[in-house]
């Protein structure tokens, strides 16, 4: 259990990371005041944890948390359940509440949220986190956290619960900048891993074989080690991180460029790409379905 006392803890969202990173919290011995919209999915979990979780009927119910935690899908979802809701939590938690906003939110909605949260006499952090769900199965994710340092070190003891590694950032809001940076950056040695591996199969080689090449040479990165053989070679296509949330990250990462006046060719290209298949491909797509969208062009293209 962590070893200070940080009194009343509360989440919200259990989604695929947050069901995973709350076990966690619960494992540790905390006991946690836990909301999501899903009522059938908290009842789920609640029963898992009858001694130490309680459901909330609604955010108000954490009225008395000192700290509340977000694991939520985007902005708009986390702008009403922090401040812009009827019921958001601006109105309902105590002066010097501290929330942890967990989830790859957009860094200048976490800074108007945080200068609203600091007029009302309440504490922000963003502290988005990198990993797979299996990382967060395991509590080994990275955890990225903007904010003042007095308000990570009082967050630190639930952050080390469900993460290997802390990484101050800086400023609030510097986190959710630099995890939708870090997600192009991944996207795009996805893409071009894909690309490689289509030109590989074009030619009649060994995909297998290609990996394990990939894997031992210069090409490596976190797809071709994470992602090539087991969800696309496999045609499982199940990484757990969707398709259309990475292209809401690649979406925010550009718009940082262009506020910051860059001209960045390929995060447009790869942001483009995403978008792209978004349109096109099923609502519930894994990211590494993006497989299955660069292949369909090559048919399209020979078509025409």
């Amino acid at each position: 259990m962590p070893g200070r006392d940080l009194g009343p803890v509360g989440f919200v969202g259990l989604g695929k990371m947050g069901a995973p990173m709350l076990r966690h919290l619960l494992a540790s011995g905390l006991a946690v005041t836990t909301f999501d919209s899903d009522r059938e999915r908290l009842a789920s979990l609640a029963s898992e944890w009858p001694q130490n979780l309680r459901a909330a009927a609604s955010l108000a119910e954490l009225a008395d948390c000192d700290t509340v935690i977000t694991m939520l899908p985007n902005s708009r979802v986390t702008n009403q359940v922090l401040a812009d809701g009827e019921d958001a939590l601006i109105h309902v938690l105590h002066p010097d509440a501290l929330v942890i906003d967990m989830g790859s939110s957009d860094p200048v909605e976490t800074t108007r949220l945080a200068a609203l949260f600091e007029a009302a006499g309440l504490r922000l952090l963003d502290a988005p986190v990198s990993g797979s769900v299996a990382k967060a199965e395991s509590g080994q994710l990275s955890i990225m956290v903007g904010g003042d340092s007095d308000l990570l070190e009082r967050a630190r003891p639930l952050l080390e619960v469900m993460g290997s590694v802390i990484l101050p950032t800086g400023r609030v809001g510097s986190a959710h900048a630099m995890k939708a940076l870090n997600n192009y950056v991944y996207a795009a040695g996805l893409l071009a891993s894909c690309e490689a591996l289509l030109a590989v199969r074009a030619m009649g080689l060994d995909a297998e074989t290609f990996v394990d090449i990939l894997n031992a040479s210069s090409g490596r990165n976190v797809a071709t080690e994470t992602k090539l053989r087991q969800f696309i070679l496999s045609d499982s296509f199940s990484g757990g991180f969707s398709l259309p949330l990475q292209a809401k990250d690649l979406a925010t990462a550009k718009r940082l460029g262009d506020d910051a006046g860059l001209d960045m060719p390929q995060l447009s290209r790869v942001a483009s790409l995403w978008s792209d298949a978004v349109a096109v491909l099923p609502a519930e797509a894994d990211n590494t379905a993006i497989y299955r969208y660069l292949e369909a062009l090559q048919t399209s293209s020979e078509s025409v």
